[in-house]
């Protein structure tokens, strides 16, 4: 397994608003330009060193950048309510998501190519900006996590994401006892008629990541932003 609090090498760029994020960056600014980007986006109650230790099983043209959500939670932060907490809506997830939006176009004119991967509430803020968005992004990577309901808001341009959709790749297991079976039903529906999605289930593995499926992860890059095998 992976722990994901394992933290790697990088720079800490400090907010001057408060809808700019806390980005932790996996290269200096001197070595990001022309390089495709790849986004990372935490779970719940974690933040921004918590994927920062997947850089290094990742390929190295990247430059990884990982984004602290913006609600204080527990030991660390949240991007939106729980949908079991009052204070849920899809409001405030369209406003999490969309402060990750603005910053995203201030930095992607850097960059080759924008690609996310978003860990379990952070699959969620993956799926909602290429749903926003679905044009923007080479590739997305969803691991044990979910989408969430639209309820018919007009940030998310589903049938823009379904008339041209995204290569998409999808990790769990099956006995993920965070991420629920009603959660897991309309995440798999969306997937299929919106994303060409690769999907792979890894036993015993839970609510986490290992090996195995990082392995997956980097080949699934490599073969569709880098154009390798």
């Amino acid at each position: 397994m992976v722990a994901m609090t394992e933290p790697a090498a990088g720079t800490a760029a400090p907010s001057t608003h408060p809808r700019t994020p806390e980005v932790l960056w996996s290269k200096p600014e001197s070595e990001r330009g022309g390089t495709p980007l790849l986004v990372l986006f935490h779970g719940y109650m974690a933040d921004e060193q918590d994927l920062m230790g997947l850089a290094d099983h990742l390929p190295a043209d990247f430059t990884v950048a990982s984004v602290r959500a913006p609600l204080a939670a527990g030991p660390g932060y949240s991007w939106f309510p729980l949908a079991r907490e009052g204070d849920y809506s899809v409001e405030r997830v369209v406003e999490g998501v969309s402060a990750v939006s603005d910053w995203l176009d201030t930095v992607r004119g850097s960059h080759s190519s924008v690609s996310l991967l978003g860990f379990s509430q952070g699959m969620a803020v993956a799926t909602s900006l290429l749903r926003h968005r679905p044009t923007d992004f080479a590739c997305v990577v969803g691991l044990s996590g979910f989408t969430v309901p639209s309820e018919g808001h007009a940030f998310f341009r589903d049938d823009e994401a379904a008339a041209a959709p995204v290569q998409f790749f999808w990790g769990r297991d099956q006995e993920d006892q965070v991420i629920t079976p009603e959660m897991i039903e309309p995440t798999h529906a969306w997937l299929v008629k919106h994303t060409k999605l690769t999907k792979i289930l890894y036993p015993n593995m839970f609510h986490s990541i290992n090996q195995q499926e990082l392995a997956h992860v980097r080949e699934f890059l490599t073969m569709t932003v880098l154009g390798r095998r």
